[in-house]
C-alpha cells in the first residue's frame, strides 16, 4: 500500500527542505532525500524521495513488491521531487527506482542518496537508515578546535583502503581489519594523519574510487558504515587524524547511476561539451545548478558530520576552475577567458560553508596550475582552501632524482626553484599514488643507480621533503621503498620487509617522521619568512644544497646539508648564523638506516672564516648521496654571523 507523504505530518518541514534544496542551500539533504523510516508510532515502513524533475513517472521497485510497478511515486512539480511511503518496506531490503525518462525510455536507476548499497558488481540500494553511533573522540575533537594546524606538524600517510594489505586467501582488507592493523602501524611509523583515496561507492575498482555512483555511501566492499566509524573513533583515540578524498567535479558515466537521471541533463551540464569529461571517461557536474550544489555540499557535510572526518582533499580542482583543462572543444566564458565561473563560485561557496561549520577541518586542493590563488581567505581573492598540493615541487624533485648525478650540477635549480615560491600558497608536498602507477615506476625504482644507491637517494629525498617548508604526504609502500608499482587489486609487497635493506628503510622513515614531529623549527613558524634561511643554493660544482629551518627562539634552528652526488664531501665548509659548536643529530647514511656509517660526525666548532655573507663557518663531512642535519649545541646568540639575515627572539 502506498500513501502520499505530502499530505501527511511534517508538511512545513518538508516544504522548507524542498525550498532550500532548490535554492542550493540544503546542506543536510541526506536527512530528507533517499530512504527514511516512517516516524509515526502507528505506522511502519519507509518513505522514499528522489529528485527527477523531468521524468514522466517514477516507481520504487524492490524486494517489498517483487520489483514491479505497484508503487508509483508522486511528483511535487515545484521541487521536482518524487515521493512515496511504502508500509511494506523493511530494513536491509534492496530497491531501485524505475524511471520513465523524458523521452519515454524506462530504466532502473540507483538511489543517488542511498547510504548503503549491495556489494559490487550488484548496484541496488539498501533500505537502511543509519543508527546513532557512540563516539569517544571528544578529547581529540576539542583539541583540534583549539589548535592552529598551520603551525603544527602535518605528515600524511596516503592509503588506498582495500589494497593496503590482503588476507592469505587473496581477499583485500576491510575497515574492520584496518582498525586492528593500520592504526597501530601508522602510530608506530609516526604519521599524524591518514588520507584515504575515495571511500564512496563506485562500480569500477580500477577507477580507485574517483568515478563515484554513491556520494553518501561507504563502498560496500570496504565494510559497513559503523566499521568505518569505529576506525575513525579509534584513530582519534590514538591521536591520528583521518582525511578522505572527495570528488565533486565528475562522476561515473554508468547508465544506471547519476548519468542523465531523468533523461535530460540533471546532474551534468546541459552543454554536452562541458558535460563530457573526456580524460576520465566521466561526466562533469553542473556546478552552477542549485540542486547540484545542495547535493554535493550535503555529501561533504555528511562525511564530516556523520563520520567525524578531520578534513577532505578535493580531487581535480583544475578541471573545475578551467574550461579548457580537459581534452576536446570548449567555449570561453562571458568575459572571453578560460575560467569556469560556476566551478570557481561553487568551490568558494564550499570552502565558506564548510569552514564556517568546521573551522578546524583541513580542506586541501589537488590542483596543478599556478594561474589561480587556491589557498587563503576568500576575502583576499583566493578560492579558500587551507592547502594546495605542490605539484611543481613534486615534478621537479622526482625529475632531479631520476637523473644521472653527472648532469645534476647543471640542473640544481630543479631542487632549489621551490625556494622562490614556497610562500605563494599553503602547500602540501605530495609523493602520492599518482607517481607510482601506469609505468611511472615506484619511488624506489625511480632513483638512479644500483640498489644501494637507490636506497641512499630515497632517504635523501624524504629528508629533503621533511626539511622543506610545507606539510607532507607519502603514499603507502613508499615508506620502505617498495620496488614494484602499486596495484589497486593486490595488497602491498609486505614480503619486501624480509629484506634487510627494506626493513632498514622503513625504520629510517619512522625515525624521520618522529624527528619531524619533535623538531619545532620544521613547522612552528608555518609560512613565515623567518622559518627558512638559505645558506647556499648555488653550489653547482659539488651539487650540495644547504639551508636553515628556524623556530621561534633564536637558539632553536636546524642546519640541513644535502649531497646529491655519489662523492663524499670531506672538510665541507658552510656558513653558520652564530659562533659556537654544532652537533650532528641526523645522518641518512648511518648503518641502522642501511648506510655504512657507524659513527656520527664529530661536533663542528665555528671559525672566523667568511662564507658568503656569513662571518663564521664550520667544516664537516657530507656522505655521498646523503644528508646530515646539525643543531646548535653551544652558541653565542648576541650577534648574528650574517649581516643579511635577522631573526626575532
Amino acid at each position: 500500500m502506498a500513501v502520499n507523504t505530502e499530505e501527511r505530518h511534517g508538511q512545513e518541514s518538508l516544504e522548507n527542505h524542498k525550498h532550500m534544496f532548490n535554492q542550493g542551500v540544503n546542506y543536510e539533504l541526506y536527512n530528507f532525500l533517499g530512504v527514511h523510516k516512517i516516524s509515526r508510532d502507528d505506522e511502519s515502513g519507509y518513505v522514499f524521495r528522489v529528485w527527477a524533475p523531468h521524468a514522466k513517472q517514477v516507481w520504487v521497485c524492490g524486494d517489498f513488491n517483487n520489483w514491479d510497478k505497484s508503487h508509483p511515486m508522486i511528483l511535487d512539480e515545484k521541487s521536482g521531487i518524487w515521493s512515496i511511503e511504502v508500509k511494506e518496506s523493511r530494513e536491509n531490503q534492496y530497491y531501485k527506482y524505475l524511471v520513465k525518462q523524458a523521452n519515454g525510455r524506462e530504466i532502473m536507476k540507483t538511489d543517488p542518496m542511498a547510504q548503503v548499497y549491495e556489494k559490487r558488481p550488484e548496484t541496488a540500494a539498501v533500505v537502511k537508515e543509519l543508527e546513532p553511533f557512540k563516539w569517544n573522540d571528544g578529547l581529540w575533537r576539542g583539541r583540534q578546535k583549539r589548535m592552529n594546524h598551520f603551525n603544527n606538524p602535518i605528515n600524511i600517510y596516503e592509503v588506498h583502503a582495500p589494497s593496503w594489505k590482503e588476507h592469505e586467501d587473496g581477499s583485500l582488507y576491510t575497515f574492520k581489519d584496518l582498525t586492528a592493523e593500520l592504526i597501530p602501524y601508522v602510530k608506530k611509523m609516526g604519521y599524524t594523519h591518514i588520507e584515504f583515496m575515495p571511500l564512496m561507492e563506485h562500480p569500477l575498482p580500477a577507477s580507485w574510487g574517483y568515478q563515484l555512483t554513491g556520494y553518501f555511501a561507504l563502498c560496500s566492499s570496504y565494510g559497513t558504515p559503523d566499521e568505518f566509524k569505529d576506525f575513525v573513533n579509534e584513530c582519534h583515540q590514538n591521536n591520528i587524524g583521518v582525511l578522505v578524498d572527495w570528488v565533486p567535479g565528475h562522476f561515473s558515466i554508468n547508465d544506471d547511476a547519476l548519468a542523465y537521471y531523468d533523461g535530460t541533463p540533471t546532474y551534468e551540464y546541459e552543454d554536452p561539451d562541458r558535460a563530457k569529461n573526456i580524460g576520465w571517461g566521466a561526466l562533469n557536474f553542473d556546478l552552477g545548478k542549485p540542486e547540484v550544489q545542495s547535493f554535493l555540499l550535503s555529501s561533504a557535510f555528511y562525511w564530516l558530520n556523520e563520520f567525524h572526518l578531520d578534513g577532505m582533499r578535493v580531487d581535480a580542482v583544475s578541471n573545475m576552475i578551467y574550461l579548457d583543462y580537459d581534452e576536446g572543444p570548449w567555449k570561453p566564458n562571458k568575459y572571453g577567458d578560460t575560467r569556469n565561473l560556476e566551478g570557481y563560485a561553487f568551490l568558494q561557496k564550499f570552502n565558506k560553508v564548510v569552514k564556517f561549520a568546521h573551522p578546524e577541518s583541513l580542506i586541501i586542493a589537488e590542483e596543478s596550475s599556478s594561474g589561480t590563488q587556491i589557498s587563503g581567505t576568500i576575502e583576499s581573492g583566493a578560492i579558500g582552501f587551507d592547502y594546495k598540493w605542490n605539484m611543481g615541487w613534486m615534478n621537479d624533485v622526482l625529475e632531479f632524482f631520476e637523473m644521472d648525478p653527472y648532469f645534476r650540477k647543471d640542473n640544481l635549480n630543479l631542487v632549489t626553484f621551490s625556494f622562490m615560491y614556497w610562500q605563494a600558497e599553503n602547500f602540501v608536498l605530495p609523493l602520492s599514488h599518482d607517481e607510482v602507477v601506469h609505468g611511472k615506476k615506484s619511488l624506489m625504482h625511480k632513483m638512479w643507480g644500483d640498489r644501494y644507491r637507490q636506497f641512499a637517494q630515497l632517504r635523501t629525498l624524504y629528508t629533503f621533503m621533511m626539511m622543506h617548508p610545507g606539510k607532507k604526504l607519502l603514499f603507502m609502500g613508499g615508506e620502505w621503498g617498495q620496488f614494484l608499482e602499486w596495484k589497486f587489486d593486490h595488497g602491498l609487497e609486505w614480503v619486501d620487509l624480509q629484506d634487510e635493506m627494506n626493513a632498514k628503510m622503513q625504520h629510517f622513515t619512522s625515525v624521520l617522521n618522529h624527528f619531524y614531529k619533535e623538531e619545532r623549527p620544521l613547522w612552528e613558524l608555518g609560512q613565515q619568512d623567518a622559518t627558512l634561511e638559505v645558506i647556499d643554493a648555488d653550489n653547482h660544482n659539488d651539487t650540495v644544497l644547504s639551508f636553515i629551518r628556524h623556530g621561534k627562539r633564536k637558539k632553536d634552528f636546524l642546519i640541513v646539508i644535502l649531497n646529491f652526488t655519489p662523492v663524499e664531501r670531506r672538510n665541507f665548509r658552510i656558513g653558520v648564523p652564530y659562533e659556537g659548536t654544532y652537533t650532528e643529530i641526523l645522518n641518512t647514511e648511518m648503518k641502522e638506516f642501511g648506510g655504512t656509517w657507524v659513527e656520527h660526525n664529530a661536533d663542528s666548532v665555528s671559525e672566523e672564516v667568511n662564507f658568503k655573507d656569513y662571518e663564521h663557518s664550520i667544516t664537516t663531512t657530507v656522505p655521498a648521496l646523503g644528508a646530515i642535519i646539525l643543531k646548535p649545541k653551544d652558541i653565542k646568540v648576541t650577534r648574528r654571523s650574517s649581516k643579511k639575515h635577522s631573526h626575532k627572539k
